[in-house]
């Protein structure tokens, strides 16, 4: 699977990312992936890559598999793609002698839980979208959608966590997290404990990031 490093972007199964590739390395890989299964697996880099960028900076080990949903190839060479994450992994190892990092990975695992298992925890994300501080963001009719729709509660705290959190190691320990009914609670316990600040943002101008998927 190749992957593809950068230093403050975590995707999340089901989110879709918007991408400009430029570097000669990424092009190459980029052109590979849509020859092939269109399939690109997003890292996030450690702190110092920056010592390291063109060689092979540490990257954390759990990785999140996207596939291109659409792709324009510029003039110049360059490609704009959208990816949306669909599977949460771990890298086995490293290994080829392409430009860019390629990557044997396995799924993580993920614990079973029923949705009845999140009843309360889906209760407590419509109420945050409907009679709290929230609501008055950006996305929060797209989510009321998806609240009030059959999307999975586990698929929603997800694409909360990617759309509204600004933590990248938060973002990256949510991603990393196997254990579903945990990572919800985590997840909106941090949204809980933004409320001070989404108060203090006037809502004509609070964007948080790209509108979820519900693919």
């Amino acid at each position: 699977m190749p992957l593809f490093p950068l230093p403050n972007v975590v995707l999340f199964p089901r989110a879709v990312l918007p991408l400009h590739i430029f570097e000669e390395r990424y092009k190459a890989m980029t052109a590979d992936a849509l020859e092939g299964d269109r399939q690109i697996a997003m890292a996030l880099l450690r702190p110092g890559w920056e010592k390291d960028y063109y060689g092979k900076p540490a990257i954390e080990p759990v990785v999140c598999v996207g596939t291109i949903l659409s792709c324009e190839k510029l003039p110049d060479g360059k490609y704009n793609f959208l990816l949306q994450g669909h599977t949460r992994a771990r890298i086995v190892r490293e290994h080829g002698k392409r430009p860019y990092r390629v990557a044997q990975l396995q799924p993580l695992p993920i614990t079973d839980v029923l949705e009845i298992d999140l009843t309360n925890q889906r209760l407590r994300l419509v109420e945050l979208f409907t009679a709290d501080v929230f609501a008055e963001t950006a996305l929060a009719p797209q989510f009321r959608q998806l609240l009030n729709g059959p999307t999975k509660t586990a698929d929603i705290a997800d694409l909360l966590a990617f759309s509204y959190f600004e933590d990248v190691a938060l973002k990256q320990s949510l991603l990393a997290d196997g254990d579903v009914l945990h990572r919800v609670e985590r997840t909106i316990a941090h949204l809980e404990s933004l409320r001070p600040w989404v108060r203090s943002v006037r809502p004509a101008t609070r964007n948080a990031g790209r509108p979820p998927s519900s693919n």
